[in-house]
């Protein structure tokens, strides 16, 4: 009976790490290629390999030579700037209506609730259409403060419902006792919700900060002059060109735009998993 139970407990072991082992190859190799495509010399995929024979820094320097159609470096703040204020409005603005969703009941609360989750179910380009007419009515085609408030528009629906589930999980008895000692609704919000929700807010501002790095469709609409494009774009015309396409440039600026990604995540990593895991299930 002990023998069985240890084989059936050794069988599950092997084949947990054994679909671990698959998923880390999956997620690593993509990633191990495209370092190793962005040391290689040339511009063609054809002589690449993960190990390069004779590695090179020559597309690194390329993307920052200052070269009129290659400005990677302008492209880059680009995407920083539109990055860091959509993950900062995201986090202001799902933070305010995740907590009257949360602790306040009034009118049409619910269906305001079941609009947001049917403005989960739309596609975003299914709009485009209509955001660049938006855009050239209001005359702010190739400007980045309205890409900013689209993306954070777009944001505010996912991430409500997430902060709301977990301000649910705040006990109501700490708000009451606030009130008793005179804390108005304001003041229970900054010092006692905000504080408590850390973790969610860790989580928001990630998706806030990562979902303009790999937006393509709604950027290329509104931005239409090469100094304004973000990486998304400009890498895009890297390999848009039959003739011309340099992929291994393309991997060079690939491997660039993760290193602001996984700073935000490094720094919010702790807060980031219990945040998320507790928005998933509470509330």
């Amino acid at each position: 009976m002990m023998n069985n139970m240890k084989t059936q407990k050794f069988i599950r072991l092997l084949l947990s790490y054994s679909l671990l082992t698959f998923m880390v190859v999956i997620i690593v190799y993509p990633l191990l290629w495209t370092i190793g495509a962005s040391f290689n010399p040339g511009n063609s995929l054809i002589s690449t390999s993960m190990i390069p024979k004779n590695p090179t820094l020559d597309h690194y320097r390329e993307l920052f030579a200052g070269k009129s159609s290659l400005q990677y470096g302008q492209w880059y703040l680009n995407s920083l700037k539109i990055s860091i204020f959509t993950m900062i409005g995201t986090v202001i603005s799902v933070s305010f209506t995740a907590y009257a969703f949360s602790r306040f009941r009034f009118k049409g609360r619910q269906n305001a609730l079941t609009l947001f989750l049917l403005l989960q179910m739309i596609p975003q380009f299914s709009a485009l259409i209509a955001l660049f007419v938006l855009a050239q009515l209001l005359g702010m085609m190739n400007n980045h403060w309205l890409l900013i408030i689209l993306y954070i528009g777009g944001l505010i629906p996912m991430n409500t419902y997430l902060m709301k589930g977990y301000m649910d999980s705040i006990p109501l008895d700490l708000d009451e006792s606030a009130k008793i000692d005179g804390a108005s609704n304001t003041r229970i919000f900054w010092q006692i919700i905000m504080p408590l929700s850390r973790p969610m807010i860790a989580v928001v501002a990630m998706l806030g900060f990562t979902s303009p790095l790999g937006d393509f469709v709604l950027s290329s609409v509104i931005l239409r002059k090469p100094e304004a494009y973000t990486l998304p774009i400009g890498l895009y015309n890297l390999v848009n060109e039959v003739m011309g396409a340099s992929y291994t440039t393309f991997a060079a600026g690939a491997i660039l735009i993760s290193i602001p990604i996984a700073i935000i995540f490094i720094a919010l990593q702790k807060n980031f998993v219990s945040g998320l895991t507790a928005g998933g299930t509470k509330g």
